[in-house]
């Protein structure tokens, strides 16, 4: 009589388990959710600004200030946040104020010309936010930050863009 020779189902479960820890330690290495992650924080970032701005723009309405070039931080109904058309300024101070994005997770800086010192940054009216611990990036490929442009007159909202391309 003859013997069929075969795999005994204890050797398929033993490579089954084995192929199973092989996937779950390559499997990190080949799937990057950082990116993913760093994006989704800086839509959330964006989302900080404009309803910060919202209810600034608000709070300048009731104070009848949402017409004026500038508001400083001192004459402001929104306690250390100067405005441009009853919306945050961009400077640091304002958006930090208006935000509260602090200073350990979240760098900004105010542009001095354009894509200065980040990609999409407009002359001096406008702020790279960045995640702390990345560099600022002079090419859309390789950016990772948000770019907050102030308001350009009345009525008009900021322009809040982020760019997600190098996370």
């Amino acid at each position: 009589m003859k013997r069929n020779q075969g795999f005994t189902l204890i050797e398929l479960i033993i490579v089954i388990v084995i192929l199973g820890i092989l996937a779950v330690t390559a499997a990190p290495r080949f799937l990057d959710f950082s990116g993913d992650a760093r994006t989704s924080t800086l839509n959330g970032v964006r989302g900080a600004l404009e309803s910060a701005g919202a209810l600034v723009y608000g709070r300048a309405i009731i104070a009848g200030v949402q017409n004026d070039d500038t508001v400083t931080a001192a004459n402001s109904p929104v306690a250390g946040v100067a405005l441009v058309n009853g919306y945050p300024a961009a400077d640091v101070a304002s958006l930090r104020g208006a935000t509260e994005l602090v200073a350990a997770e979240w760098n900004m800086a105010v542009s001095t010309a354009n894509d200065a010192p980040g990609f999409g940054a407009v002359g001096t009216t406008s702020v790279v936010i960045s995640p702390v611990g990345t560099n600022l990036a002079t090419t859309e490929a390789d950016s990772c930050h948000v770019v907050y442009v102030q308001s350009t007159g009345d009525g008009i909202k900021p322009v809040i863009t982020v760019y997600a391309d190098g996370c």
